[in-house]
């Protein structure tokens, strides 16, 4: 019998930390947008944002080296042979 004159404060206690919890949360919008989140692991990528460090090689012809090595622009001739 004396087991209910310590179950009954613990017991209330931790009801006002849930209820206190919950309106906090409440209060920082933590319950405004309840469908996106779940639906952000589902989602793919950006391909254009790589992780840092990842040196994935580049799929687009633009940014292929010139045919001959050099690393001039178009516009400008080679070097001439000696």
């Amino acid at each position: 019998m004396n087991i209910i004159l310590v179950l009954i404060p613990v017991t209330l206690l931790v009801v006002a930390i849930a209820v206190a919890l919950f309106f906090w949360a409440v209060s920082h919008q933590q319950f405004d947008d309840l469908d996106n989140p779940g639906i952000l692991p589902l989602l793919e990528d950006d391909p254009d944002q790589g992780v840092p460090g990842d040196a994935a090689p580049s799929s687009s012809p633009d940014d292929a080296p010139p045919p001959d090595g050099g690393a001039g622009s178009p516009d400008v001739p080679p070097p001439a042979p000696e």
